[in-house]
This record gives C-alpha cells, structure tokens and sequence, in this order.
C-alpha cells in the first residue's frame, strides 16, 4: 500500500522556528519523506532534493526562517553522540546490547529527544535513505551546502577553525578515542593481549597523540601541516592498538571462547574504523561528500544495529568455530578407515546396545510407576543420562550419538580446498563415515533386541511381572507404527542429538575459559580435600570428558523432558531414538508371544524403526555439517563440486560406503 506523501509548498509554508521541539522534529521527518517519495526509486530522490533547492533559490524570506531554525536544531540536539556513538552498545556488554536490541524492534521510538542519534533512526529509517544519500553528486551538495546550511568563511589553511562542524568532529574524535583507550585497558582485554603488545602499550600513548592532533587544529586548522602530520601519527597509533586487541583472538583460541570478549573486540574495531571516517571529515578538501558518505554508511549502521540476528552471528562466529573444532576432534575416534576398525566398532556399538537392553527395561518400569508428565520425564531422561555416561565410560558407542560429532571432523578436511585432492579425500572420509554408522546401528541392534528378549525371559522364568503389560505392548507398537508421526518424531530426535553436540561443545569451551581444570588441580581447598595427586587426576580427567559428559547428559534429559514440556503446550512432540526404540519393539514383542508376528501393527512399527534410524542419523548430521561448512567459510562452489564428487563415486563404486576394503 502506497503511502499518503507530504506536499512541499504546504511544507515549506509550515516551517516555524520558534516551534516546540517535538514539532520541529516533525517537521523534519515529513520532509525527508517527501524527498523518500515511495523509497522505489534513487534518481527520483535526487531529483526531489533539486527541486527543493530550487524552491528555496525562488524564496530568500523562507531561507532566513530555515537558517533559524537549523540553529535552533543544532542548539537543542546532541549531534556528538551520532558521530562517536550511533551503532555502538550503550554498555559494552553483549546481553545489555541484546536486550537494546530487541528493545528497537518491540518498541517505537519517540521524536520528542534531544539525542540525534536516536532521531536519526527516525529521519533516515531505511536502507533506501543510505542509496539516495549516495547517489547525490558534488554540484548538489555544493547548493545544499550553499542554501541550507551557512556557507563557512573564506580562510587561509592555518587559521584557527570556528564553524560549527569542526567542533563537532573534535568532540566526537574525543569521545571516540576515550572510548577506544577504555576498551584497550579492561583488565579481561589487556591480559589476554600477547607479552609483546602488552611491553609495547599502544593504548597509553592514544590519548596522548590525539591531544596533540587536538591542539594542531585548534590554533593551526584542520588542514594545516601540524595537524596533518599529527592525524598521520594518530592513524598509526590506532592500527598499532588494533594489532594489540588481535592478539586478545590467539588467547581465546587456546583457552576458551567469551563472546562478551569478542563482542568487545568487535566494537574496538568498529570504533578504530568510525575514528578513522572522522579524521577524513575533519580534514577532508570536500567535507560535505565526506560528511554525506558518512550519512549513508550511518544509516545502514541503523539497519544492522536492529538485527538481533546479526548481533548473535557476528558475536558468535568464533564460538561456532571452536565447538566445531572441539566436535572435529572427538569425532576423529568415530570414524572406521580399516577392516579392523570396522570390527573394533562392531563391537563397542554391541556394547552400547547391551547397556540400551537395561535402559529399555528402566523405561517400562518407570512407565508403570504412573509419575505425572514432569516426573515421569525427569525419571526417564535422568536413566537415559545415567546410560549414556555408562556406555561413554565403558568406551563403547551409540550410533545415534556419532553423526553430530564425526560431520565437524569430515569438513575440518575442507579447510584447505586448493589442494588438488581435497575433495576425493573428503569423498573418501564420507565413504568411511557411512560404513561407520552402518556397523555402529548394527552393533547397536544386534544386541539390544537379543538382550531386551533374555530380559523378558528372565523375568518370566523368575516370576516376576513382564517388562511391559499386554497393553502398553500394543500400544507401544502402534505409537512406533509407520503409518502415524514417527518419521516427523525421528527428525525432531535428530535435532537434540545435534543440540547436544552444541551443549557439549558449549560446556567445554567454558570449562576451559574458566580454567576449571587448573581450579581443580591446584586450589588450595580441593587439594586439601582429595590431595595434591588425585585433585591433578580429576582435572585431567574431567578436561578430558567434560564434553562427553555434557552431551550424553543434556541428551538423556532432552530425550525424557523435551516431551513433557512439549505436552504441557499442547505440541504433541515425542523423540524416536532408533535403538531405544528397537528395544521398545523387541519387548512388546516378547509380551504378545509369536502372536505379534502375525499382527499387522508389529510389522508397521518395524518399518517405523526403518525410517527412525537414517532420520535420526541424517537430520543431527546434516546440522552438524552445516554448521562446521559456515565454521570453515566453504563456499557454494566447492560444495556444488563436493556433490558432484559423491555421486560420482555412488556411481563408480557404492560397495565403499557400506563394506571396508
């Protein structure tokens, strides 16, 4: 719907200086919609913008009033905070800039403000304005300058600056480096910086360089030599402090990922950049394209600075990047390249499944309890954790549990893609991936059904009751039957295995940024309690496990709470673990006695559990690798010839993805 759009005589004869603030603004805003026009087309702008010079070049009487006005505008406003802090986190914290944010996205904004940067996103609120911005040539800016705004003086290079303008370059130089200094003497900044920036202290001489600059312009001109010189050696100094804060990256890649650090650092750049576009204006020969230029990239500024998405990509990135490499390097071990891995797998997924066997048999009495939604989850995901620890302690394996981990570890083959063989070499890591899922789901299966059935045949022969009733046993099997959501249910399983695999890496990187391992090692308190040796041994080891600690346990709490939560809204969600749900089915099996398999509902919940494990295995797999692709910055093109590489060799050779040489 096209909006209603102001008429400019009618604007011009509103114009009223002596007007209230809020009106003023007002005013403002309706005449930058009408030079906006529909936001459809730039040149049309533009040409809106000479049309307002000529109406103004027609009516000298209506100049004076704007030249009025405009003193009245600069008088009330402060222009500094859109030059230094438009786009900038009004606390240099990630979840205070998260929560400002989302506050620009939930909450209007007001005209009636005395902070220009905060108007600003209401005069120019659109990528359009930034286009439009651009888009005006030098001969209309020199009458923009010339008409609406006071022409500077003539002056010789070195006097001494008085126009407005230059003040506020000045003051918002000052801020900007203030702020840049505070940000490089932050105690969590300054000690992860390396030992050579640290000898070097860039960011003690910044402020010392920009007094000078400061001077040079005050009693020379912006564009004198002095200040010239000064803007040269504050240039330097700034990159000299940028090369600091980057060494801050080298700490955190080796000992843990902050994001409120690397949303700091971010920041600190932005402002070396902001301080750098601000010298050009101060000194520039065309400071009304410079300062326009400087609109234009302010305005997308604004945009960006309403993303809540941006925010947490950007903040992030470098997070995903470590959680990809951490998984990368626990998954190496999931991966079978040799007959005897292959065998080696076999047998530890058997060994998982055996563990599953009891699991099941947990499940069912837990079930029989009659625990309300809540409990009876807390009941079954505290027995899932409980499980999965065991089988990661025992060092056998869970199939279900490899793809999120072994995806990262395949596209860390990608980091370098100009090597001449690096995609055969990937195809051949997907090859030994696959073969190593099928013997992981065979292994798990192989067991958990025979064990599951000599359970149930223990119980008969003991006397004691079955692991399921008659009932649930149909029941069960109709829940897991093909023909209803099991698939759907399989692909939401396939989304908590990933997000354990996130959890996992999450705790781990914290677990290193806190240095708990050290913690537990050498605090006087714990090595008091346990000893000096057994402290160092339990913090080796939990440095070692704490990552599988944390995905087998948010696993097995998200497979039996995720449920009942979802109940509690009305969704419906249940999770199809495949070889939970294999014992599952073996059990009702052996409650209905050979009579099941003849029963139409045994043979669909056996073509659910078909479709439940490559669901499960695909889905985790396919956000594990996505994931670890964005972390290793791998394009369209080489994933296009990553594709045309494996099907090639589904082609050429499919034996290799199921059996080993």
């Amino acid at each position: 719907m096209k909006q209603h759009l102001p008429d400019l005589p009618q604007l011009l004869d509103s114009l009223n200086p002596h007007a209230s603030l809020v009106q003023r603004h007002l005013w403002l805003i309706s005449l930058l919609q009408w030079v906006r026009g529909q936001g459809e087309d730039t040149q049309a702008a533009v040409a809106r913008v000479r049309l307002l010079l000529d109406a103004v070049q027609l009516r000298p009487e209506w100049q004076a009033q704007w030249q009025l006005w405009w003193r009245r505008f600069m008088d009330a406003v402060d222009a500094t905070a859109l030059l230094a802090d438009h786009g900038f986190a009004p606390h240099n914290a990630f979840m205070s800039e998260l929560g400002n944010r989302l506050r620009k996205k939930l909450l209007p904004r007001t005209p009636e403000t005395t902070d220009l940067a905060e108007l600003f996103e209401l005069l120019l609120p659109s990528p359009f304005d930034a286009e439009w911005l651009r888009a005006l040539d030098s001969d209309t800016l020199l009458r923009v300058q010339t008409l609406l705004f006071t022409p500077p003086a003539p002056s010789a290079p070195t006097e001494a600056p008085t126009s407005l303008g230059q003040r506020l370059w000045l003051d918002a130089l000052t801020y900007s480096v203030g702020q840049v200094s505070a940000t490089g003497f932050a105690s969590e900044i300054r000690q992860r910086m390396s030992e050579q920036a640290q000898h070097d202290r860039p960011f003690h001489e910044l402020p010392a360089h920009f007094e000078r600059l400061r001077q040079a312009v005050l009693s020379e001109g912006p564009r004198s030599q002095t200040a010239l010189d000064a803007a040269d050696v504050l240039r330097q100094q700034l990159d000299a402090c940028r090369r600091a804060a980057q060494t801050v990256y080298t700490h955190l890649e080796e000992h843990g990922i902050s994001v409120g650090i690397v949303f700091r650092l971010r920041q600190l750049r932005e402002r070396v950049r902001r301080i750098r576009e601000l010298l050009s204006c101060l000194q520039s020969s065309t400071p009304t394209e410079d300062t326009t230029r400087l609109l234009a990239r302010l305005v997308l500024v604004s945009q960006e600075g309403r993303s809540v998405r941006a925010l947490i990509a950007a903040s992030s990135q470098l997070t995903a990047a470590k959680v990809a490499e951490r998984s990368a390097e626990s998954g190496e071990h999931y991966i079978t390249r040799d007959a005897a891995e292959y065998r080696e797998m076999l047998r530890t997924a058997a060994g998982g499944g055996l563990v599953l066997a009891f699991t099941t048999w947990a499940k069912f009495s837990i079930y029989a309890l009659g625990l309300s939604a809540f409990w009876g989850g807390l009941a079954s995901g505290l027995s899932y954790a409980l499980s999965f620890v065991i089988v990661m302690l025992l060092h056998w394996t869970v199939a279900t549990k490899q793809p999120a981990v072994t995806a990262p570890a395949m596209a860390a083959k990608l980091k370098d893609m100009s090597a001449p063989d690096s995609v055969d070499n990937f195809v051949d890591e997907v090859a030994h991936l696959l073969r190593s899922q099928i013997a992981a789901i065979i292994g798990n299966l192989g067991l958990v059904i025979p064990a599951v059935l000599l359970i149930c045949a223990t119980l008969h022969a003991a006397g004691l009751r079955p692991m399921v009733d008659e009932a649930h046993a149909r029941h069960t099997l109709h829940d897991l039957s093909l023909l209803g959501p099991t698939a759907l249910f399989a692909a939401f399983t396939g989304v908590l295995l990933f997000a354990s695999s996130i959890i996992a890496g999450w705790v781990e990187n914290w677990f290193v940024l806190q240095r708990l391992d050290s913690a537990l090692s050498y605090n006087p308190r714990f090595t008091q309690w346990l000893g000096a040796a057994r402290a160092q041994r339990w913090g080796q080891w939990l440095r070692r496990n704490v990552s599988g600690l944390a995905a087998n346990i948010s696993l097995g709490l998200m497979l039996g709470l995720v449920p009942a939560f979802a109940g509690f809204f009305g969704l419906g969600l249940e999770v199809r673990h495949v070889t939970l749900s294999t014992g599952q089915v073996s059990a009702a099996a052996a409650t209905l006695g050979w009579a099941a398999l003849g029963s139409a509902d045994f043979w669909w919940a056996v073509a659910g559990l078909m479709a439940i494990g490559p669901l499960n295995l695909a889905v985790s797999f396919y956000l594990a690798f996505r994931l670890a692709l964005r972390a290793q910055s791998v394009g369209g093109l080489e994933r296009q010839r990553i594709r045309q590489a494996i099907w090639t060799r589904l082609r050429q050779a499919p034996a290799s993805f199921f059996m080993p040489r």
